[in-house]
């Protein structure tokens, strides 16, 4: 019987981190301005009244010690059934120890393992604890990163169009030259029909950027442009968004920590779409913050990452565009989950027959990853 009338404390916080090799060619992924060979995801577990809530990130294992020293004092003892009280008390607490990148990463696991707590307490699946805009979220396929070779870049792309996604994004602009090449061979392999998106990764000068986005809308009939420069440059993504093709949106945010950094990409008036990643942007309650920024601003909002959360998450987002159902967390929640969804026409919905997120750990699948925390048997 579930929790309603009654107080239940949070008991106890555990943090586990696992590391999950890429399967890129020779073990590594390249986008515009990175290169790596692993993706590093810290899961936390809020635990309460009999009950475990899953809550995870992506960054590195900085974040996992952050959420033992600094924000298992102040959540330990508080409320199970209030997460935005203990996001409040979280955020105070690493005031000094910086709020935007780790902390706030560390601050979004915490606080979506809460909102799965309380779920579980309730024997309510978590979508059915937040407002619900949506029935279902559209999804569109991402990876095509730059060390890709030609088969495997338009495998990947076309396969996604072939399961029913009706949109694809492959990475650009490492190395410009070979772009075109690139975009011709997916816009081949998928057909004319499906939407294609780009993203730069920031990598590009404001001329440069300006010059692609013009051959890319022109050329290949992409519709999405992201990150053409750096984040941070506010003007340069202000100036794209205006003097880009028409039918070519600019889209950032996915750096976005905390509510300031969403204001002003929105007061600058710096992107046709705005993106949250909510392992970053202060998990679900600090999403609910962001969602009502973008209405606001009649600015949609596209989910970036995460998508076993995301699927749950986003449908409380009035403004909702979509969601990148990216490869990488792709693979990593289903090596490190049980229960996580899968797209069916073109889009994620949760499953309403299972309490909170619907996940649970596979252990003896995660164990050989592990890189912080003490092994359990589940």
């Amino acid at each position: 019987m579930g929790v309603t009338d009654t107080t239940v404390t949070v008991d106890g916080l555990e943090v586990h981190a696992f590391q999950i090799p890429t399967d890129g060619p020779d073990g590594e992924e390249t986008d515009g301005t990175l290169t790596w060979d692993s993706t590093t995801i810290v899961v936390v577990l809020a635990q309460g009244g009999g009950r475990t809530g899953i809550g995870y990130t992506y960054t590195d294992v900085p974040a996992a010690t952050l959420v033992e020293t600094k924000l298992a004092p102040v959540v330990v003892g508080g409320d199970a059934l209030a997460p935005a009280a203990l996001w409040r008390r979280m955020f105070a607490r690493i005031r000094n120890t910086g709020r935007p990148g780790l902390g706030a990463m560390a601050v979004s696991a915490v606080d979506v393992a809460l909102w799965d707590l309380k779920a579980h307490l309730l024997e309510l699946p978590l979508t059915a604890l937040l407002p619900s805009f949506h029935d279902r979220v559209p999804v569109y396929g991402s990876a095509g990163f730059t060390n890709y070779p030609l088969d495997r870049l338009t495998a990947q792309l076309a396969g996604w169009v072939e399961q029913g996604i009706p949109r694809v994004k492959l990475k650009t602009s490492r190395h410009p030259a070979d772009d075109p090449a690139r975009l011709t061979a997916v816009r081949k392999a998928i057909g004319d029909e499906p939407e294609l998106f780009t993203d730069a990764n920031g990598a590009l000068s404001r001329k440069q950027a300006l010059y692609w986005a013009r051959r890319f809308a022109e050329e290949w009939d992409v519709s999405w442009f992201e990150e053409p420069v750096s984040s941070a440059d506010l003007e340069g993504l202000r100036m794209l968004s205006r003097a880009g093709p028409g039918g070519l949106d600019i889209a950032a945010g996915e750096y976005g920590y905390v509510l300031r950094d969403f204001t002003n990409l929105l007061q600058a008036q710096a992107v046709d779409c705005l993106q949250a990643d909510i392992t970053r942007c202060g998990g679900i309650t600090g999403l609910l913050q962001v969602a009502g920024l973008a209405a606001g601003h009649q600015i949609d909002l596209s989910a970036h990452c995460a998508p076993a959360v995301s699927a749950h998450a986003f449908r409380a987002v009035e403004r909702l565009r979509h969601l990148e159902y990216f490869h990488d967390h792709v693979r990593v929640e289903h090596t490190v989950f049980d229960g996580v969804p899968s797209p069916s026409g073109g889009a994620l919905r949760p499953d309403r027959a299972r309490p909170g997120l619907g996940l649970e750990i596979k252990w003896a699948d995660a164990e050989r990853y592990r890189v912080h925390g003490a092994a359990t048997g589940g």
